[in-house]
């Protein structure tokens, strides 16, 4: 029987890049969040002070590097910094969403490998462990020197598909993509429907050509589920398809919501019935969209840091979602 670990030197800290899911954290764990200033210098440059000590103790940050990525991320790494010369015990960098993710290698001559570059600007900063949902490519774990604890959201995805009854052979799982067949496939599994697959083509950054659909959609509820819906371009464009071969109903669900530029329109106009995203990425007042509908990934990230202040197992937490139809 796993055996709790007492909170008294747990400290949550949350940067400007989601304070709502920092606070929602916090007040799972029964906690608040410790005081901390971030301003800016007349020059716009970040100023942090912590303004309780933190000394001895195991710090949990909370700050994802989604839009605007690069104010997020010199924020996170300048607050790392000053968690290391405040002599905290630990600090564990919580990144619900992993910028940069998408240079995890080098596709051309003379590209950059971001995903790396970032990997050990947050370690050089002071993190000693990084939590993380859903990166990109689980592959950018090995970019760290330090552990890291990557949690999926397919599991609580999957728990909201159950209450809603989408199940049985009626549905189909639809990967957007031949990289996300892996997740597509769990979640159908655990749905007991069929799945179906996309292959497609970027001939440039942001740019998709839908190139074949694996799987039979006639009279099918399809679910379209992904990690990223950036532009939007890659969830429209399978809609379209779906809808083309004949599927009756279709729903999106993806982690991240990063929606540059017009894709919260691009949704709603879409052949799609509700799009599912979580709160990794806080979703403005002018992105929110009658069709878009957002699950708190607050309490499984509370458990999660629970566990790992109690040196316990995080995989548990997920392995319960996946099999438990009582959660």
């Amino acid at each position: 029987m796993e055996q709790r670990q007492e909170t008294g030197d747990l400290r949550i800290l949350s940067g400007n890049g989601n304070p709502a899911l920092g606070r929602a954290i916090a007040d799972h764990l029964g906690l608040p969040l410790a005081d901390m200033q971030v301003s800016r210098f007349a020059d716009g440059e970040i100023r942090v002070g912590i303004d309780e000590s933190v000394r001895g103790a195991d710090v949990f940050l909370v700050q994802p590097t989604c839009p605007p990525s690069s104010e997020n991320i010199m924020e996170l790494l300048i607050i790392l910094d000053a968690l290391k010369r405040a002599s905290a015990r630990r600090a564990t960098a919580v990144i619900p969403y992993y910028g940069y993710a998408r240079q995890e290698k080098k596709l051309k001559p003379r590209e950059p490998i971001s995903a790396k570059l970032l990997a050990d600007l947050i370690s050089t900063a002071g993190a000693d462990r990084v939590l993380t949902v859903d990166l990109h490519v689980q592959s950018i774990q090995g970019f760290f020197d330090i552990p890291v604890d990557h949690s999926p959201a397919g599991p609580i995805l999957a728990q909201d598909l159950l209450a809603r009854s989408f199940t049985g052979p009626e549905t189909v799982v639809v990967s957007p993509d031949v990289g996300g067949v892996g997740t597509a496939k769990a979640l159908a599994d655990r749905l007991g429907a069929s799945l179906a697959i996309i292959a497609k083509r970027r001939p440039d950054p942001n740019l998709v050509q839908i190139v074949q659909l694996i799987g039979e959609m006639e009279g099918k509820r399809a679910i379209l589920i992904d990690d990223i819906i950036d532009t939007g371009g890659s969830i429209v464009s399978a809609a379209e398809m779906v809808a083309e071969r004949g599927a009756c109903e279709i729903y999106a669900y993806a982690t991240h919501a990063v929606l540059s530029g017009d894709a919260a329109d691009r949704l709603e106009a879409a052949e799609i019935r509700e799009v599912v995203v979580t709160d990794t990425i806080p979703l403005p007042a002018v992105k929110r969209r009658k069709k878009i509908r957002v699950l708190s990934l607050a309490p499984i990230l509370a458990e999660a840091i629970r566990r790992v202040h109690g040196n316990l197992s995080v995989s548990t937490i997920f392995d319960r979602y996946w099999h438990d139809d009582k959660k």
